[in-house]
């Protein structure tokens, strides 16, 4: 029996669902009393400096005015707690000259992503004060992550669908800034590529078995065949610049509903080691600055043999229905590769290339790609 091609439907359909907590995972609902905690820190002096005034001038604030304690990394003495986040180990792993160097850590948190892109903004007076860096700098040093549990209901997701932080996942949102409209929406690429290629970068650097992670098009990342995470990106446009916010929530030690990382590194090696999760954040942004630097320069060509080692397409042949006449007409195409606007590209068995792209409603996007041909 021939496997069944994955459908492609040329409809549209109301699809309001959200992501079930089986599929994601448990979610603790916060204490309406509890304000939440940001823990700050820098890595130079001109980014702990940062980190003061931005405590002294209250600019950070929860979408939904919820209570908000504010400290600095350099006044607490917290201890090393299973969930803690090793501040001191992240920033000497750090070798960026801007991604990632200037941190906001919470062990509870409704949402990352908003967050970094409602409370922090280059025309925001915090940044406006700071003359010896550019706003932009100080915009893309920014990053929030969080470790214990999110507020159910509250943390966005692709259409606005929930998304679900169990312990063990490492969950960040970071900012940058891009001039050109039409790259924008291949960013998302290049978030996904890099943690494919941090993770590869600290399995080699402790010696064990590398762990194949691999990027479901357009935004998931799947290691043997389950979802391990994933990669939210947004954007704004204001004084002729793009405002992108990027979030990444990857599963390393929690192996419900699904897998982590660390679950299947222990049947792949005997050595005793788990990877950490300060240890892959730091390669992410080593690995994504240097990308992104060469992305911005030249476009996404560069990375693209580089991404379609990491994707699961190449080759992969799928059934796109259309409607002809009132009828369905059911064509068989096979995906080639991308296009130049970051979408699907697929040759019909008559070779006339396509691009497939979502049609906004289904939740899985080879549930619901739209056909368009190319000239």
């Amino acid at each position: 029996m021939k496997p069944e091609l994955p459908r492609f439907y040329v409809h549209c359909c109301n699809n309001s669902s959200k992501l079930d907590k089986s599929e994601m995972g448990f979610s603790q609902t916060m204490d309406s009393q509890s304000p939440c905690q940001l823990v700050l820190f820098g890595k130079s002096s001109a980014e702990k400096e940062l980190a003061k005034s931005i405590k002294d001038s209250k600019a950070l604030k929860l979408s939904d005015n919820a209570q908000l304690e504010i400290v600095l990394h350099s006044d607490t003495e917290t201890p090393v707690e299973e969930n803690c986040f090793r501040c001191d180990s992240f920033l000497s792993s750090l070798s960026t000259t801007r991604f990632g160097r200037f941190l906001i850590w919470s062990p509870r948190l409704p949402s990352t992503h908003d967050v970094v892109s409602q409370s922090l903004k280059p025309t925001d007076v915090i940044f406006q004060r700071w003359t010896a860096i550019s706003a932009s700098f100080l915009l893309e040093q920014c990053v929030l992550l969080m470790f214990s549990l999110k507020a159910e209901g509250d943390c966005a997701g692709r259409s606005q669908n929930m998304w679900e932080s169990p312990r063990g996942c490492l969950m960040f949102s970071f900012t940058l800034q891009m001039e050109d409209g039409r790259v924008v929406p291949l960013v998302q690429y290049v978030v996904c590529l890099a943690m494919t290629e941090a993770i590869n970068d600290v399995c080699h650097k402790n010696g064990i078995p590398y762990l194949h992670v691999r990027i479901k098009w357009p935004n998931d990342l799947y290691l043997n065949g389950l979802k391990v995470g994933g990669i939210l990106c947004t954007s704004t446009y204001r004084s002729k610049k793009f405002n992108v916010s990027a979030g990444i929530g990857l599963n390393i030690d929690n192996e419900q509903p699904t897998t982590c990382l660390n679950a299947v590194l222990q049947k792949l090696t005997s050595i005793s080691c788990q990877l950490q999760r300060e240890d892959i954040l730091a390669a992410f942004f080593n690995k994504f600055e240097d990308l992104f630097d060469l992305f911005i320069d030249k476009g996404f060509q560069p990375l693209e043999q580089l991404y379609y080692q990491a994707w699961l397409h190449s080759g992969q042949r799928v059934i796109v229905q259309e409607k002809d006449d009132n009828q369905l007409v059911e064509n068989v195409v096979t995906v080639q590769g991308l296009t130049s606007s970051g979408y699907l590209l697929a040759v019909g068995e008559g070779g006339q290339m396509c691009e497939l792209h979502p049609d906004g409603n289904s939740f899985d996007f080879f549930k619901g790609l739209v056909r368009r041909k190319l000239t």
